[in-house]
């Protein structure tokens, strides 16, 4: 195959799989289902023909696709959001997902007869979750779910691949090295989970001290920067036997709280790169894929995605929440909403490189019930939240035509306050309300439309405010608004 033939698949297949995008937005299917749908059918049981069958490059495209992921998914999560559920969702991100695997092992042992290694194997590779294909879901039917849900599966999802991963490669190490006590696991965990946490916070401290003060001449390098920085962050904290993917997302996490020059630019390049990422990744897997060979794991598949959906899942998140503030029908949302994603598929490659005896049928059966588990719950998630009564009107963040850098050495934001119906700002005009001097209204959204505001402006109730301030301006731009008009007795 020549490189220019090469460059045109490779060209179609991300063309085609953006293109498709657009069908999961419509029709509520994960995009997630499509990009693998994509590989399989360029793969060479499909009408594309493309030979394919190279274990070790996939887990490497997968390995490093799940780090920038990750990275993503740290920068979008707000820590004001989830410091209200942080311990729920480290129990379920580990307690969680630990019960999962070892109900799952259970059943692999007596419906498959696999040894007990083996049989958690299969239950740690299947054991985390993937909130993206949740929420993209959710956002395609116009719904939302009521707080604390969302930043809860949004915490709970980043933070259980590690577990996952650690559990997966602890159990192929048990296999190789019959001889090993599983007790050796243990201080194996903690090294990968400190060192993981640690390496994550240093390197997104360093990060801001280091793009702070470089001062690059051409600006299209911060991105390529902060690419080198995820792969940094993941392959030193890798190198010294800690979680490389936890160091990832505490690096995200650490950044998308914090100040630094030129934030907003990298966290919508970072999201470009995570879809980037998932589509290399997904079709890739779908190559390695035979659908020919799925039909011979089709009832063990069936059955284990409905033992992950109706035992596992459901046992893992009753007992990690066991006493939390979350009531029964929470929970069952929460259970209903595990759905398989990227990373069982990249830690279903792990035995086909260790060599494992039963490493093709594990590989396969993953494959199996990760499609099964988005077809089955992916499809059923909004019906299944109204169900439960925690569903919301879905709030679309509004996208406006000014932007705004910040950085450390400003004390400045841009932030958008509503004008609350009753208030007292409402009908006047800007002059009038005395909205400190250094405090400026940029641009008001009114509906659908914006308005470029003067002083003579007036203002309207449901109208908002972008405003350009510091935080102590802010705070009585905030009174301001929040004072009400009397109401007259009649």
């Amino acid at each position: 195959m020549t490189i220019e033939l090469l460059l045109l698949i490779a060209a179609s297949i991300v063309v085609l799989s953006v293109t498709m995008s657009k069908v999961s937005e419509r029709f509520g299917v994960p995009s997630l289902l499509l990009f693998l749908g994509i590989g399989m059918l360029a793969g060479s049981d499909g009408p594309g023909g493309l030979y394919f069958d190279n274990a070790r490059l996939s887990q490497a495209f997968g390995v490093v696709a799940l780090a920038y992921i990750l990275f993503a998914g740290g920068l979008e999560t707000e820590l004001k959001a989830v410091r209200g559920v942080f311990k729920p969702a480290i129990s379920l991100a580990t307690l969680g997902v630990l019960v999962t695997a070892l109900v799952t092992g259970l059943c692999a042992r007596y419906v498959l007869h696999f040894s007990w290694l083996e049989s958690l194997l299969i239950g740690a590779i299947v054991s985390s979750t993937d909130a993206a294909a949740v929420f993209a879901v959710l956002r395609s039917n116009n719904v939302g779910l009521k707080q604390p849900l969302r930043p809860l599966l949004e915490l709970e999802s980043g933070s259980n691949d590690p577990m996952a991963v650690f559990m997966t490669i602890g159990l192929i190490e048990l296999i190789k090295n019959p001889g090993q006590s599983p007790l050796t696991l243990i201080p194996f965990f903690f090294q990968q989970m400190i060192l993981g946490i640690a390496l994550g916070y240093f390197m997104a401290k360093l990060f801001i001290q280091l793009i702070n003060r470089i001062n690059l001449d051409y600006e299209g390098l911060y991105p390529v920067l902060c690419l080198g920085w995820v792969l940094l962050t993941y392959g030193l904290t890798a190198w010294l036997q800690g979680s490389g993917f936890l160091a990832v997302y505490i690096t995200g996490l650490m950044l998308g709280n914090s100040s630094f020059s030129h934030k907003k630019s990298l966290i919508r390049f970072h999201d470009g790169i995570a879809w980037l990422m998932q589509i290399v990744m997904f079709t890739t897997l779908g190559l390695l894929v035979y659908p020919s060979q799925l039909i011979t794991v089709a009832w063990q598949g069936f059955l284990f995605s409905a033992v992950l959906i109706m035992v596992s899942r459901p046992a893992g998140v009753f007992l990690s929440l066991l006493f939390s503030r979350f009531n029964f029908r929470e929970k069952h949302l929460i259970s209903w909403v595990g759905l398989r994603g990227s990373a069982p598929i990249v830690l279903a490659t792990f035995p086909l490189l260790a060599g494992l005896d039963k490493a093709p049928y594990i590989f396969n059966l993953v494959f199996f019930i990760v499609i099964t588990s988005v077809l089955l719950q992916g499809t059923t998630i909004p019906f299944m939240a109204r169900l439960a009564r925690v569903d919301a009107p879905l709030i679309r963040q509004r996208r406006y035509p000014i932007d705004f850098d910040n950085s450390e050495a400003m004390d400045l934001q841009l932030v958008d306050l509503i004008v609350p119906y009753g208030s007292r700002a409402a009908g006047k005009p800007i002059f009038e309300l005395n909205f400190p001097k250094d405090c400026l209204i940029t641009l008001i959204a009114r509906g659908e439309k914006f308005v470029m505001p003067g002083g003579a402006t007036v203002l309207e109730e449901g109208d908002v405010l972008l405003l350009l301030t510091n935080h102590e301006n802010l705070a009585i731009a905030r009174a301001i608004l929040a004072e009400r008009r009397e109401v007259k007795a009649e």
